[in-house]
């Protein structure tokens, strides 16, 4: 037996959150950063994130499911909402953490990560790249990940949230 692979996830919460929604479920983040152990031998996963201290409970959990948080502020968006881009912050941890890990899951269906993984791919250092949903999957993203790419929308068993028996 080879030794355990010491693969880094790098999470786009924000975008995995939003195409789970729009498949018309809810991600269990505790059963996934244990589906991304046991799977993909994940021992460190980022989950970038907009910071808004009303949700201090729920950075709580995540962080007690396994995951290192990395905050960005949010700013008011023009549609009343907030945006907290981690865009340029998930790439940079990629890249400052490059030599810690074997292989990288990239997870995400944005575009914008099109030239980390194009990176990471020609320089074998990708494990694959998890997209919530095929439809809203960039064409950039599907074009660089090549072979390399999977899609959450068939994992609704295993990572979504069960109902509550209460």
């Amino acid at each position: 037996m080879g030794k355990e692979e010491n693969n880094y996830a790098f999470i786009d919460s924000q975008n995995v959150y939003q195409g789970i929604k729009s498949l018309g479920w809810n991600l269990d983040w505790g059963r996934f950063r244990k589906y991304l152990k046991e799977k993909y031998a994940v021992t460190t996963a980022y989950l970038f994130i907009g910071f808004m201290p009303e949700h201090n409970d729920i950075y709580d959990d995540l962080q007690k499911a396994g995951f290192v948080l990395k905050f960005k502020p949010v700013l008011p968006n023009s549609d009343g909402g907030v945006k907290g881009n981690v865009d340029a912050d998930l790439v940079l941890q990629a890249m400052l953490d490059y030599g810690k890990y074997d292989k990288a899951v990239i997870i995400s269906s944005d575009g914008d990560f099109y030239s980390l993984v194009r990176h990471l791919h020609q320089n074998g250092k990708l494990k694959l790249v998890m997209s919530p949903y095929v439809k809203t999957c960039s064409t950039l993203l599907k074009k660089s990940a090549k072979e390399k790419i999977i899609y959450m929308d068939n994992l609704k068993k295993k990572l979504g949230k069960r109902k509550s028996t209460a």
